[in-house]
C-alpha cells in the first residue's frame, strides 16, 4: 500500500475545545477585572492623601486662598452702578480734569461751557473745594454741583426733554443778630480787640471809622476805651461772617469819639457822630494801618543814607514789606512809576488844592497806573525799599496849594453833614443805637462787679 506524506489536521475531541474556550475567557475575565480594582484602590488612595494634605494646609493660606476667590468672583460680578461721584480739587485739577476723573469727555465740557457763560464759575476752583457729579442710570450726566462758600453753592443742570445744561445758584438764608464788644488798650488795638472776642476785619473797620481823628499809629494810650456793636450772620446757629458796624464809642486821650452808621433815603450809607456831623474827611490821617512812625516831618534832618541836612517833607511809616497802603482820599492818579531816590512812587491830585504823595513802594496794586481814579482808602500798592531806603516803610508827601506841610499836623477838611431832610430820621435811629451801647455797657460793668 503506498505511502501518503501530506499532513493530515490534528482533530480534538469537541469536549475538549470547549473546556479551552472556558479557560480562555476565564483568564480574560482576571485581566480585565484585577486592573480596575487596582485603579479604584489607588484612586481612593490618592483621595484620601489629598485631604489629609489640605487638612495639614496653614491657615493663613486657607485665608489667602480664599481672599484671592472673592477678588475674582468680585472682578467676574457685573460692576454696580454710581449714581454720584463726589470730586475733591488738588493742586493741579482743573475743571477737564476733573471730568475726566468722573469718567466724561472733555467734548461735553466744551459744550456745557459754550452755551451757557456763568457756567464758567466752575472753572474757579479752589484746592480743598468738592464738585458732585449725578448720573442716571445710563451713565449720562444729570448735574455738577459744587460749594464755593458757606452760603453759596452752584449747579449745573440737565434740561428736560434737552442735552442743554442750565446753571442755578443757591443762596442760603442767613440771620443777623447784633453783637455787643468792648475792650481797654492795655498794649496794642489789636491785642485789645482780639481780648474783646472782635474779629480781625471788624477791628480794622472800626480803624477806619476814627481814622479821620485818631492817628492810630501814634494816639493811641494805653486806658484807651471802645465799644461797638455790629452785625453778625448766623446759619443754622453758626456764626458766619460778619456785617457791618452799627455804632461806636472809642475814648483816645479822655476825648470821647462816636460813630453812628445811617443809610439815607437814596441807600447811601456812612458813619456820622451823634449831631450829625460827617466822620468822613476829605482825607484819612494815616496811608498804612497801625505803622511805626520812624521819621518824621521835618525841615532840617540829616539823611541817613546822603549824610548831610536835608529837608525832610513828609512822614515815614516802618511796616513789614508788602504791607497795604491805602489812598489819603479821593483822586487821580498823576504818576505810578520811578521817581529817582524815591523809587516806585504814586503821587495823586486831589481836587485843585491837594497832592499826596507815597513813596519806596515795592509795587503798585492791580489796576493803579497814571491817569486811573482812586478812592478814599484803595489799596494803591505795598510798602518796599525801594530808591533810598534802609529799610522797608512808606514815605508820606501832603501838599497844600503847592506846599509841602506836615500831614499830622494839617486840619483836615470836613465832608458834608446829615442833610436837613433826613435829620430827624437820623437822630431817632442815633439815639436808639447809643442806648444800646449804653445798656450793654451798664450790663457789663455789673457782671464785672459780681
Amino acid at each position: 500500500m503506498p505511502t501518503n506524506n501530506t499532513p493530515t489536521q490534528q482533530s480534538y475531541p469537541k469536549r475538549h475545545l470547549l473546556a479551552a474556550s472556558g479557560i480562555a475567557a476565564l483568564l480574560c475575565l482576571v485581566l480585565i477585572v484585577y486592573p480596575s480594582r487596582e485603579v479604584e484602590a489607588k484612586k481612593t488612595f490618592i483621595t484620601i492623601e489629598a485631604e489629609e494634605q489640605i487638612l495639614n494646609v496653614d491657615a493663613d493660606e486657607v485665608e489667602t486662598v480664599t481672599q484671592i476667590s472673592a477678588i475674582v468672583s468680585e472682578q467676574d460680578a457685573p460692576q454696580e452702578f454710581e449714581a454720584q461721584k463726589t470730586l475733591t480739587v488738588s493742586s493741579g485739577d482743573t475743571l477737564s480734569v476733573l471730568f475726566v476723573k468722573a469718567g466724561l469727555d472733555n467734548s461735553l465740557l466744551h459744550s456745557i461751557l459754550s452755551a451757557n457763560k456763568e457756567a464758567k464759575r466752575f472753572t474757579h476752583l479752589k484746592i480743598g473745594q468738592t464738585v458732585i457729579f449725578q448720573f442716571d442710570e445710563s451713565q449720562a450726566l444729570q448735574s455738577v454741583s459744587s460749594q464755593i462758600s458757606p452760603l453759596e453753592t452752584i449747579y449745573l443742570e440737565k434740561q428736560l426733554d434737552s442735552d442743554n445744561f442750565s446753571f442755578r445758584k443757591d443762596i442760603a438764608t442767613t440771620q443777623t443778630v447784633e453783637k455787643h464788644a468792648q475792650g481797654v488798650i492795655k498794649s496794642a488795638l489789636f491785642s485789645a480787640t482780639k481780648k474783646a472776642g472782635l474779629p480781625y476785619g471788624i477791628a480794622l473797620d472800626m480803624a477806619n471809622i476814627f481814622g479821620y481823628d485818631i492817628d492810630f499809629a501814634q494816639d493811641l494810650r494805653i486806658g484807651d476805651e471802645f465799644e461797638l456793636i455790629f452785625e453778625e450772620k448766623v446759619l443754622d446757629g453758626t456764626p458766619i461772617s460778619t456785617g457791618h458796624i452799627l455804632a461806636a464809642r472809642f475814648i483816645n486821650r479822655g476825648k470821647e469819639y462816636t460813630a453812628v452808621r445811617y443809610t439815607d433815603k437814596q441807600g447811601q450809607s456812612s458813619y456820622y457822630s451823634a449831631d450829625g456831623s460827617s466822620l468822613r474827611k476829605a482825607f484819612i490821617r494815616t496811608p498804612v494801618d497801625f505803622a511805626r512812625i520812624s521819621s518824621r516831618f521835618s525841615l532840617g534832618r540829616k539823611h541817613p543814607i546822603l549824610n548831610k541836612i536835608r529837608a525832610h517833607k513828609g512822614v515815614d511809616y516802618a511796616a513789614p514789606r508788602g504791607t497795604p497802603i491805602k489812598a489819603a482820599g479821593d483822586g487821580r492818579v498823576t504818576l505810578a512809576g520811578r521817581k529817582g531816590g524815591y523809587g516806585n512812587t504814586i503821587v495823586i491830585k486831589h481836587g485843585q488844592r491837594y497832592q499826596t504823595l507815597y513813596a519806596h513802594m515795592q509795587g503798585f496794586a492791580k489796576g493803579i497806573r497814571a491817569g486811573s481814579n482812586v478812592k478814599q482808602g484803595q489799596i494803591i500798592g505795598y510798602i518796599g525799599t525801594t530808591g533810598l531806603s534802609t529799610g522797608p516803610h512808606l514815605h508820606y508827601e501832603f501838599q497844600a496849594n503847592g506846599v509841602h506841610v506836615d500831614p499830622l499836623s494839617q486840619k483836615l477838611p470836613i465832608s458834608d453833614p446829615i442833610h436837613a431832610s433826613e435829620k430827624q430820621r437820623f437822630t431817632e435811629r442815633s439815639k436808639t443805637l447809643l442806648a444800646k451801647l449804653d445798656i450793654k455797657k451798664d450790663t457789663q460793668l455789673a457782671l464785672n462787679q459780681q
